[in-house]
């Protein structure tokens, strides 16, 4: 159900955005926007927000030897198909079935050979008034945050990141969430995985002096597998 209220409206276009939603809830928003003024406006803004954190992302080559595969599969013999009456021009539709057939064979090609890609994980970590503040992405087994809406930091205290993956009862320090609304967790401390809770408290400096977390939970958000794109 679409929520009312701009909160959780908000919310919920943050995670269409993302690709968070599960099934069911990506098909009711993608029904709902044609006729919900407010969930566009909401879509459209975060799909602006989010927009520059794409350059974020690091191009990939592609594997060796790829294209003298692809060149190879498009010079294999092949059985000529039954002709057909052709609606447009036979020059112009020849060119146009060459070259449709040859982007074909070279997407087949690549999606073959490519190596098997990890599943994303993604979340939102909301305030307590359930505002979007930072978006956290599970990155070459590490974290990577990135702030939505940059704020101060109380004097005199800090950010502190914790992580409580399905079942565990105490949460594990991932360090102090610097300044400047960007942050890395290498991997090692913790192991991403759906379900995993993320959260950032507010701690005295230097962080928690007892290894959990002493001071209130200013964000909080729950890891899940984001949709493909």
């Amino acid at each position: 159900m679409i929520p009312a209220n701009p909160e959780g409206l908000d919310a919920l276009a943050a995670e269409h955005v993302l690709g968070t939603l599960d099934a069911r809830g990506a098909e009711e928003v993608r029904r709902a926007l044609p006729f919900n003024p407010a969930l566009r406006e909401a879509v459209a803004e975060w799909e602006a927000r989010l927009a520059p954190l794409t350059e974020l992302a690091r191009p990939e080559p592609p594997p060796a030897g790829l294209w003298e595969r692809i060149e190879a599969s498009l010079a294999a013999p092949q059985t000529p198909a039954a002709p057909v009456r052709p609606l447009r021009p036979p020059r112009l539709w020849q060119a146009w079935a060459g070259g449709a057939t040859a982007i074909a064979a070279g997407l087949a090609a690549f999606i073959l050979l490519r190596p098997a890609e990890a599943p994303r994980m993604m979340t939102v970590l909301l305030s307590s008034r359930d505002q979007p503040a930072w978006l956290v992405e599970a990155e070459g087994g590490g974290l990577r945050l990135a702030s939505l809406n940059p704020r101060p930091v109380e004097p005199g205290r800090v950010q502190q990141l914790w992580a409580l993956p399905p079942g565990a009862t105490v949460p594990v320090s991932l360090g102090l969430v610097p300044e400047g609304g960007q942050a890395r967790v290498a991997p090692g401390l913790v192991r991403p995985e759906p379900g995993m809770l993320i959260e950032i408290t507010l701690e005295p400096p230097g962080g928690s002096p007892t290894g959990r977390p002493t001071g209130p939970i200013l964000f909080i958000g729950r890891l899940a597998a984001a949709a493909p794109s």
